[in-house]
């Protein structure tokens, strides 16, 4: 379980241009600090030295959207040798219920996280790249199968 191998757990809802990050305590769950940085290496950088100042200690990010808005944040957290895990968005009832708010986006990020039984990596972009190739190549090979067969009909 993420919650035995850490002692903090750092939450973010990712956008466009802004992440906004939650600090969570693994023991308890509370709330220690919060931030919104912009989407940028500078803003990343900051989130960095924001973590480490409110998360001294072993730490995990927890990211929503790691495959997208925040795929850059990812790649900077692990080329500094931090571990990034994939915070999944939560049933979408639950968030209709509880409404849209960064702020407590970026907690639930966190809590998920520390919530789950196993650890959920994002993929690299060369990862996606490859699997971008494979499922290229399989729909080229279904059309060409299709039209093999349509031929032999004829």
């Amino acid at each position: 379980m993420v919650a035995d191998q850490v002692d903090y757990v750092v939450g973010v809802d990712t956008h466009r241009d802004e992440h906004v990050l939650a600090v969570v305590v693994v023991p308890t769950g509370a709330v220690v600090a919060q931030l919104s940085v912009r989407a940028t290496a500078g803003g990343y950088a900051e989130a960095v030295r924001f973590a480490a100042e409110h998360a001294p200690s072993a730490r995990v990010w927890a990211v929503e959207g790691a495959g997208h808005y925040g795929a850059g944040l990812v790649r900077h957290l692990s080329d500094r040798g931090e571990t990034a895990l994939e915070a999944g968005r939560g049933p979408r009832n639950e968030r209709r219920l509880q409404g849209k708010d960064d702020h407590l986006d970026a907690i639930r990020a966190a809590r998920a996280v520390l919530a789950s039984e196993t650890r959920a990596l994002p993929r690299s972009g060369q990862q996606r790249e490859a699997l971008r190739l494979l499922l290229m190549l399989a729909v080229v090979r279904s059309m060409s199968v299709g039209r093999r067969s349509c031929s032999y009909a004829a």
